[in-house]
């Protein structure tokens, strides 16, 4: 009798595709992130929702803090005595500079607080502008990439090829691509290490970028996919990282994507359905509802 065979552990990926970062995306013991020290990076990095409740949080405990003082220093006219809810609004006028003419200050403590309030809420001010302009500034690529990687043979040389295209359809001047083979490797003291080695493309730059890009790296004598097979890909747990570089014109900035394939993601004896046709005045369609698709290889008649 055999035993019976497991299932495979899907591979894990060292490169996320939704540039997830390494401390989220693996288990790490004896470091962690320093917030105190990198809270800009963090609001930087982080999406839209998470910095607005940053700065909603911020905004309501700062003036819960500066409510609770003026409630226990008094000195505000027309508010209550140890009132909690007239100091929070109070310190809400104050920090939004409306002043409404209700509340007003008249002791010197209260005055004292007000002008130390008045200069935290300017910075305040200054660090929210800084960082939501900052956010909108950022160049964000619209890049997309084939959701597979293909070894099909190109004029009869087997070949790796991938599929990426412009999803704004506007000039990238000077567009690079750069692929790195990764896998497991044992040194001759028996050491176990993550190989990094770079894929040379038929063609890794293009003057405009504009529509679609195919990339193709040939197994060759010379590549360190030689032979490859679908086994021994996912034998050596083999992942292929490709990242885009680019200036884009509309936005006069350096604008960079990245994207990976695991061993499961590279089909063999497959081939990219096309994409683009001629039309009879002479104009040609690009279909991207079939961007991601594959076919068998089948012999295709030849172009007249």
């Amino acid at each position: 009798m055999h035993a019976p065979r497991l299932p495979k552990k899907p591979q894990l990926r060292l490169f996320p595709r939704d540039g997830t970062p390494a401390w989220k995306s693996a288990e790490i013991i004896g470091w962690k992130p320093d917030w105190a020290h990198d809270f800009y990076y963090f609001l930087i990095s982080t999406s839209w929702p998470v910095l607005l409740l940053c700065f909603m949080g911020i905004f309501f405990g700062t003036n819960a803090l500066f409510g609770a003082l003026y409630a226990w220093l008094g000195g505000v006219e027309s508010a209550r005595p140890g009132s909690f809810v007239d100091g929070f609004f109070f310190s809400v006028e104050t920090m939004g500079t409306i002043g409404y003419g209700e509340m007003t200050p008249h002791s010197v403590a209260a005055h004292l607080l007000v002008t130390f309030e008045s200069m935290l809420s300017m910075l305040f001010l200054a660090v929210v502008t800084g960082l939501v302009f900052a956010k909108f500034s950022r160049p964000r690529a619209r890049v997309a990439f084939s959701n597979v990687a293909v070894v099909a043979p190109r004029n009869g040389l087997p070949t790796l090829m991938f599929r990426v295209a412009n999803e704004r359809a506007n000039h990238i001047v000077e567009a690079q691509l750069r692929v790195t083979l990764m896998s497991n490797d044992v040194t001759l003291e028996g050491e176990r290490l993550r190989k990094m080695t770079d894929l040379p493309l038929l063609r890794n730059r293009s003057s405009a970028f504009i529509l679609t890009w195919t990339a193709m790296h040939p197994l060759d004598a010379q590549s360190p996919l030689h032979r490859a097979t679908r086994e021994s890909l996912e034998e050596q747990q083999v992942e292929i990282l490709v990242t885009f570089t680019g200036y884009d014109a509309t936005l006069a900035q350096t604008i960079h994507a990245r994207y990976s394939y695991v061993a499961a993601e590279i089909l063999f004896e497959k081939r990219f359905v096309d994409i683009i046709q001629v039309l009879p005045d002479g104009k040609r369609r690009i279909d991207f509802t079939h961007f991601h698709l594959t076919e068998p290889l089948t012999p295709r008649p030849p172009v007249a």
